[in-house]
């Protein structure tokens, strides 16, 4: 399977279904279907499309439109990004400000109008005022708009464990003898492998890297 085949299995599994459950256990029935070889394929292109959404500008627009911050938290928005399909990947993962221009995203803003107020917030090191959802926000925004998808990533584990009878260890192994590594946990990793982290408190840094975003918040440098 290379990345044509796995972009396609994720958006038929949208076109065929109606909600998150349904896709899960559709691809889960589509790749019980496949060889190990193929699983693993699967595995290695949602790990790389994964890793190229990894970075701080992206952490920095999850941060600003869930309201919170959290590696695991961050690692589930990824995935609901790929979960959107090919175009909306390809136009969000080099060029995390173009968030706004999702469908998705613009209903939940518009989901979260009523419920945000002006407060101040605090960045990583530092603080900024920021229109920013409250913790209502889980409730106004419908699970299946949520803008996370955790179970989106597991959908290989028991189509591989089913072909080949091996754990989920086995399947890692495989992944990483393709040279291909996770860079999740997110904060993890980058705090060991590069000096790229920012500081969102940073309200001119904040304008500079993601400025059609920070337009929408009212920053301004």
């Amino acid at each position: 399977m290379d990345i044509d085949g796995f972009w396609e299995l994720v958006e038929r599994s949208a076109r065929e279904t109606g909600t998150r459950q349904a896709r899960v256990a559709w691809l889960k029935n589509q790749l019980s279907g496949r060889s190990a070889e193929e699983i693993v394929d699967f595995e290695v292109c949602f790990t790389l499309c994964a890793n190229r959404a990894c970075s701080w500008d992206m952490y920095a627009v999850f941060w600003t439109i869930t309201g919170f911050g959290s590696s695991d938290g961050f690692e589930y928005f990824v995935n609901w990004l790929i979960s959107r399909g090919r175009d909306a990947f390809e136009k969000v993962a080099d060029c995390p400000d173009r968030i706004l221009e999702l469908p998705e995203v613009q209903r939940l803003f518009e989901l979260s109008k009523t419920f945000s107020h002006e407060r101040t917030t605090w960045g990583r090191n530092g603080e900024f005022r920021l229109k920013r959802v409250t913790e209502i926000r889980r409730e106004v925004w419908p699970s299946e708009d949520d803008p996370e998808f955790e179970s989106f990533a597991y959908v290989v584990f028991e189509p591989y464990k089913r072909v080949t009878g091996l754990e989920t260890d086995s399947l890692w192994e495989a992944v990483r003898a393709r040279g291909v590594r996770s860079k999740f946990p997110f904060l993890t990793y980058h705090a060991e492998h590069d000096g790229e982290e920012w500081d969102f408190g940073d309200e001119a840094e904040f304008v500079r890297r993601l400025p059609r975003l920070a337009r929408h918040h009212g920053l301004t440098t």
